[in-house]
């Protein structure tokens, strides 16, 4: 089971839309680059109050952030 609920894929995709390189986006939001790129990878998570510092960083909401709901979990 994954402990992770963010979606890594799109915080790499947004952070690339936002011209920001993995150090960037890292002191924009006040965390270490191997957190950013270990978000990015699925291997670390994202507190609540981290996931609200990136929405910020890239102008979107939080559940923006989050893998989409499939038909299933309906």
């Amino acid at each position: 089971m994954r402990a992770h609920y963010q979606d890594p894929a799109q915080l790499r995709r947004r952070r690339i839309e936002a011209g920001l390189t993995q150090e960037g986006l890292a002191l924009k939001v006040g965390l270490s680059k191997s957190h950013i790129s270990g978000i990015e990878r699925g291997t670390a998570g994202a507190s609540a109050p981290v996931l609200a510092r990136l929405a910020e960083a890239f102008g979107c909401r939080i559940g923006d952030l989050m893998p989409p709901v499939s038909a299933s979990a309906e």
